[in-house]
């Protein structure tokens, strides 16, 4: 029988770069990490020798060709990296080389073996299982025999192989191939390509495995974020339908609205939608959902694009909705932005990242909607699928908001058309007019494997929030979804 053999790894310890890579980079092999200026090679070179350091304690060796090392030191220290510390506990080596182009005396002899020297003598200080060299550009800048380059770049790799050190090696990307000089692709055992770019005035970074020898990885481009933490990297790849589901009920915030329910709720780990136009109450609905999550104690996640965390507190205490002291306890956390900040896939992105952090039971977002701005209808969709899957294999209870036209009709909305087969329960609220009087309308158009309330059924909104009429008023027409 058969019997795979499982490639020997490194953790590069950023967040999703491991899961794409099945386990990391290849142990003692070098690694070519490429891209245009300002992508974030470097920053990954570092991250990496950090990580190593705290989370496997594998020293590690930088060696700059471009950037001194106070420079290197003080330009990553917002990003939470404190190399001094790391250098003074003697579990790094930074190590500056600078090479004049104009001190370079091109003869058959010239070669590598300062760089071999000076490296060896690095690794062999601080016992060194990582090393980065940034960037291989300006180590060859000042040789134009284009045969001893290529030499001299093969007895690069080799020598890094034979040291037994896992290394990365950043390179400029070339006009026609992934590097200027094109051949370091060819000598690494992995290659990743970073790409930052700018479409309708969105810049999005990006991250691909162009190859890995040895081993299975993800194939997709992947967007990558650097922020205060670093570097994270999100799969874009849609889930499988296994995810488990759960029989217990949870309340929607909302007493009067729960009774609606057979169950006295909705099923936990579901995802609801709440569609309307302008003026209907789905902010008000939405945040009667976080308020009982965090009466349940029960952490919640809220994305606001349209309010400020301020301004919605304000408006929801009016109704005698108090988030306050959810925010106090740290059982609520309000994350505003404006949709057009960033692209869908960075928002899917700082979905993920804040979602690890703050481990949250509940998410809230409101409105989805507004996610038109900044993609199409199908778009927006496919992030939904990716993010509602992420939900519902952790058994967290989401609430969308959708905003539809003015003429109130959800089933010829293209934004509400391409969300509402996906979600479990959905709400849809209306606002009539009868004798110059408003009147507030609820219907629970489907609630997957649950009995409910079928009808349209009057509501209104008091100093104690939202009220729903009493059902015995109305005819009591139930439906089962069960798909």
């Amino acid at each position: 029988m058969h019997q795979s053999v499982q490639f020997p790894k490194t953790s590069t310890g950023i967040e999703g770069l491991d899961e794409i890579t099945n386990g990391g980079f290849p142990k003692g092999r070098p690694i070519l990490i490429c891209g245009s200026a300002g992508c974030g090679k470097t920053l990954f070179g570092i991250q990496f020798l950090v990580n190593g350091i705290k989370e496997q304690n594998e020293p590690g060796v930088f060696i700059s060709f471009e950037e001194s090392t106070a420079d290197l030191t003080f330009n990553v220290l917002s990003l939470g990296f404190d190399l001094r510390k790391l250098q003074a506990e003697n579990k790094l080596r930074i190590d500056h080389i600078r090479i004049e182009r104009s001190e370079i005396q091109e003869t058959g002899e010239y070669d590598l073996e300062g760089l071999f020297i000076r490296l060896d003598h690095a690794i062999k200080t601080v016992g060194a299982k990582r090393v980065v060299l940034d960037t291989i550009e300006s180590l060859f800048s000042g040789m134009d025999n284009e045969t001893l380059l290529r030499s001299e770049i093969r007895r690069l790799f080799q020598w890094l192989r034979e040291k037994g050190v896992t290394a990365i090696i950043t390179g400029e990307r070339g006009e026609k191939s992934l590097t200027r000089q094109g051949l370091e692709e060819y000598v690494s055992d992995c290659v990743l390509l970073l790409d930052f770019r700018v479409i309708d005035q969105i810049a999005t970074r990006r991250l691909r495995i162009v190859k890995y020898r040895g081993s299975t990885h993800g194939t997709n481009e992947y967007p990558f974020l650097i922020d205060e933490s670093g570097i994270s990297v999100i799969p874009i790849t849609s889930l499988k339908l296994n995810y488990k589901t759960s029989t217990r009920i949870v309340s929607t915030g909302v007493p009067s609205l729960d009774v609606l329910f057979d169950g006295g709720g909705v099923y936990e780990g579901s995802s609801s939608l709440v569609t309307g136009t302008a003026g209907t109450a789905k902010t008000i609905l939405a945040g009667h959902f976080a308020a009982g999550s965090g009466q349940r104690q029960e952490r919640v996640l809220f994305f606001s694009f349209e309010e400020s965390p301020d301004q919605l507190i304000r408006n929801m205490l009016s109704i005698g909705v108090d988030l306050r002291p959810f925010i106090d306890a740290g059982l609520l956390l309000i994350h505003a932005s404006r949709p057009t900040l960033q692209g869908l896939e960075m928002h899917l992105l700082l979905f993920h990242k804040l979602m690890k952090e703050f481990d949250p039971r509940t998410v809230i977002v409101d409105p989805i909607s507004s996610l038109v701005s900044v993609g199409s209808p199908l778009e927006v969709k496919a992030m939904l699928v990716r993010l509602m899957d992420s939900l519902k294999l952790k058994k967290i209870n989401c609430l969308f908001t959708a905003l539809i036209g003015q003429g109130g009709d959800a089933g010829n909305d293209p934004m509400v058309d391409t969300v509402s087969s996906l979600a479990d329960n959905w709400f849809y609220l209306k606002n009539e007019v009868e004798g110059g009087r408003r009147q507030r309308m609820l219907s629970i158009v489907k609630s997957r494997g649950m009995e409910h309330y079928n009808d349209f059924i009057p509501f209104s909104i008091t100093r104690e929030g939202i009220k729903i009429a009493s059902t015995q008023s109305h005819s009591r027409s139930k439906q089962t979804n069960g798909k």
